[in-house]
């Protein structure tokens, strides 16, 4: 007995149908996040490294123009830092907040495309058990007969086992991708802010308007 391709969709059932919209949701919140983050990281390698050489040179009042400028995430937290007048425990309280700000909104949908790709193997075995159930519930009521009378039950199981896979393996990168990003930016952003305030406690921000 040959199974066809459709009679392998048909043979998922409603489970597969269900893998099917979660893999559709998955994908566009992945496109979504893909989005935004290439926009958060377009231009932040620049101005990192121009923040650095500015900030060893002393050029504090040109390194606020550039972040002025930036129109990034980076940009905004480097402007807001410098352009504080408060104590040094202020500007750190303010960078923190800055950074956290930020990297929640990196965070956002993180935890529905880790969730997917968690749960998405599970739901492929609940129909894996469901093709396996099916497979011996006809082959008791036709005792007796060939392998094809499991076919179908079987082909549920594994439609559904590999669907779960299918769907997980994309999500589980995307988060791990993500997460992996938000960290370094958060890890960059604190490391640079730390030496803006370094610099203001020693009055290298004095004059900045």
């Amino acid at each position: 007995m040959n199974i066809t391709f459709k009679q392998l969709i048909t043979a998922g059932g409603p489970i597969l149908f269900v893998l099917a919209s979660l893999s559709i949701y998955s994908i566009a919140l992945i496109w979504e996040r893909w989005t935004v983050y290439k926009k958060t990281f377009s231009g932040m390698e620049d101005l990192l490294h121009k923040a650095h050489a500015l900030l060893k040179t002393g050029e504090i009042k040109q390194l606020a123009e550039i972040s002025a400028r930036s129109k990034t995430p980076a940009g905004d937290i480097v402007h807001k830092v410098i352009t504080h007048y408060g104590s040094p425990l202020e500007k750190r309280e303010l960078a923190e907040k800055a950074v956290e700000w930020h990297v929640s909104r990196l965070g956002k949908s993180l935890t529905a495309i880790a969730t997917i790709g968690s749960i998405s193997p599970f739901i492929g075995l609940f129909g894996t058990v469901i093709g396996v159930i099916r497979a011996f519930k006809d082959l008791s009521m036709y005792a007796g007969a060939g392998p094809s009378v499991v076919a179908m039950g079987i082909a549920e199981a594994l439609v559904n086992t590999a669907a779960g896979i299918f769907v997980a393996i994309p999500a589980i990168v995307a988060y791990n991708y993500f997460a992996h990003k938000a960290n370094e930016f958060a890890s960059e952003m604190n490391w640079l802010t730390e030496q803006m305030i370094d610099r203001s406690a020693s009055r290298e921000f004095s004059g900045i308007v």
